[in-house]
C-alpha cells in the first residue's frame, strides 16, 4: 500500500516522538511513536558456565569509577552485574501443575531477559547480565512470567531492588512479591536467587542527581481503581495532617495555652528575627538533619512501621476491570468520561502525596547518599550565601535561565530541586523495594513472641 523513509539523526536523542509520516505515491500516511535509545549501552547477556570470571577484568572496571577519573567520562555513572541463578516455590500455571518461567530484567529503559524453562517450578537460568548505569537512583526489576504457547504471558512474581541497596557480591535470595509489590506471590514461598555487584562514581552520580531524570518509555496505562484512588486520599490526608498538626503548634505559641513553652517560642522569634541572615537557611535544614540522624541513631530505622494485613485487597476487589467488560458497550461509553476524570483526580492526588512524601524522606535518610549530598550541598549553600550577596546569585540565576536555550538549544528547562526530590523515593517506592522475610524468620518470630508471652 505505500512505504515511507525517516531520517532518525534528525530527531533527538532518548525522547519519545509523535510523527505523522506520508507514505510514497499519495497512499496515505502513518502514525508512529518513534524513540532512539540505547545508543550507548553496554548491556550483554552471558551463560554462568561459561563465563570467565577474571579478576582483573572487575579491577579494570572498578579503575574506571574511581573518582580520579571522574573527568574522564561523567554520563557514565556506573556498571552493575547480576547473576541470575534459579528460583523456587513458583505457581503452576499451566493444566499439568508446572510452568514454562523465564526471568526479565530492568534498569531504567534497559530490558535483557532469559531463556525459558520449560514444564518447571524451580528454573535454574544460569545467566550474568550487565548494565550501563546511567543514574545511581535507578531501580533494578526482576519480574518472573509464565511463557504460554500464543505469546502470551502471565506474572509470577516481581522483586525491585534499589542500586543503592546492593552489596556486591552477595549472593542471596530474594522473595518474590505480587504485582503490587506488597504481599508474597502466589506459590509455595517463591525466591529467586540473585549475586549483584555494581561499582559506581560518587561524583558522576551526584551531578547526574541534578539533571531532569531518564523517563521511561514503557508505562502501563493509568485507569481509575477505588483502591488506588482511597490510598492515594489516605497519603494525602496523612501530609495534611502534619501540616494541620504543625499550624496547632504555632497557634498554640501565639495563644499562650503553655506558658513555658510560648516564652521560649518568643524569645526565640524575636532573636532569630533580628540576627536573621539567608546563609542561615541551610544551617536550620541541617539541623533537621541532625535531629532525624540522633533520632536513626538510638531507634535504628526512621521508615513507617505497617502491618502486610493493611496490603491485603478482597479479591472481589482485584477483579473490578474484569467484571465491567460484562457490562454493555453504552455503559462503558457514558462511564468513560467520568473514568477519565477520576483518574486525572486519582494520579493528582497520587502526585502530590509522592512529592510530600519525598520531601519527607529526604531528610530521614531513607537514602543515605541523597541525604549526605545534600547535606554537603547546604553546606556549600551556606558559604556561598555568607560571603556573596543574594541579589548577586538571584542575578546569575536569572542569567543562566534566561541564556540557555540560547547557549544550548536542546537543553530541556529544568528545576534542580524538584529533579533532586524526583531521585528521593516516597513511601509507596520504599515498601515497593522492602524485602520480605523469609518463611522461617517468620516461625522464629512467632515462637519468640509466643515465649514473651507465656513469660509475662
Amino acid at each position: 500500500m505505500g512505504r515511507c523513509v525517516l531520517d532518525i539523526s534528525k530527531y533527538e536523542k532518548d525522547k519519545t516522538h509523535h510523527v505523522w509520516a506520508p507514505l510514497d505515491k499519495g497512499a496515505g500516511s502513518v502514525f508512529i511513536l518513534l524513540t532512539i535509545s540505547g545508543i550507548t549501552s553496554s548491556e550483554t547477556i552471558s551463560d554462568l558456565h561459561s563465563f570467565d570470571d577474571n579478576p582483573n577484568e572487575l579491577k579494570n572496571i572498578s579503575a574506571k569509577y574511581v573518582w580520579t577519573r571522574t573527568p574522564q567520562n561523567l554520563k557514565d555513572v556506573g556498571h552493575l552485574r547480576v547473576k541470575v541463578f534459579r528460583a523456587q516455590g513458583l505457581a503452576s500455571a499451566d493444566i499439568g501443575g508446572k510452568s514454562d518461567p523465564f526471568c526479565v530484567l530492568e534498569v531504567g529503559n534497559d530490558r535483557l531477559q532469559t531463556q525459558t524453562e520449560y514444564k518447571t517450578l524451580s528454573p535454574s537460568w544460569n545467566k550474568i547480565f550487565t548494565f550501563n548505569v546511567k543514574d545511581i537512583h535507578s531501580i533494578l526489576e526482576v519480574t518472573v512470567f509464565d511463557e504460554d504457547r500464543d505469546h502470551k504471558v502471565e506474572f509470577l512474581g516481581k522483586i525491585s531492588i534499589p542500586l543503592l541497596r546492593i552489596r556486591n557480591g552477595e549472593k542471596k535470595w530474594h522473595a518474590l512479591k505480587d504485582k503490587k509489590l506488597r504481599l508474597r506471590a502466589k506459590g509455595l514461598n517463591p525466591e529467586i536467587l540473585l549475586e549483584c555487584t555494581i561499582y559506581w562514581n560518587p561524583v558522576r552520580a551526584a551531578l547526574r542527581t541534578f539533571v531532569p531524570k531518564e523517563e521511561k518509555f514503557m508505562q502501563v496505562e493509568q485507569k481509575f481503581k477505588r483502591q488506588v484512588f482511597i490510598g492515594n486520599v489516605n497519603r494525602l490526608k496523612a501530609c495534611v495532617m502534619d501540616l494541620v498538626e504543625g499550624g496547632k503548634f504555632i497557634k498554640s505559641c501565639f495563644e499562650w495555652e503553655y506558658p513555658v513553652r510560648t516564652s521560649f517560642a518568643f524569645i526565640a522569634f524575636m532573636v532569630g528575627t533580628y540576627c536573621f541572615e539567608p546563609y542561615m537557611i541551610p544551617i536550620i535544614l541541617l539541623i533537621v538533619y541532625l535531629k532525624n540522624y540522633i533520632v536513626l541513631s538510638i531507634v535504628g530505622t526512621m521508615y513507617h512501621q505497617k502491618e502486610e494485613a493493611d496490603f491485603a485487597v478482597d479479591d472481589d476487589e482485584l477483579d473490578d476491570d474484569e467484571k465491567d467488560k460484562e457490562e454493555k458497550k453504552s455503559l462503558k461509553e457514558r462511564l468513560q468520561a467520568i473514568q477519565e476524570v477520576t483518574a486525572t483526580v486519582q494520579n493528582a492526588i497520587g502526585t502530590i502525596a509522592s512529592l510530600f512524601e519525598s520531601v519527607n524522606n529526604t531528610f530521614n535518610f531513607s537514602v543515605p547518599f541523597l541525604s549526605w549530598l545534600l547535606i554537603i550541598v547546604l553546606f556549600v549553600g551556606t558559604f556561598v550565601l555568607y560571603y556573596i550577596p543574594i541579589r548577586y546569585l538571584v542575578m546569575l540565576w536569572g542569567v543562566n535561565k534566561f541564556s540557555r536555550k540560547l547557549i544550548r538549544p536542546h537543553s530541556v528547562i529544568n528545576n534542580e530541586l524538584l529533579d533532586f526530590l524526583s531521585r528521593v523515593p516516597d513511601d509507596e517506592t520504599l515498601w515497593d523495594c522492602r524485602e520480605l522475610r523469609m518463611v522461617a524468620q517468620l516461625h522464629d518470630d512467632k515462637r519468640r513472641d509466643n515465649r514473651r508471652k507465656k513469660q509475662s
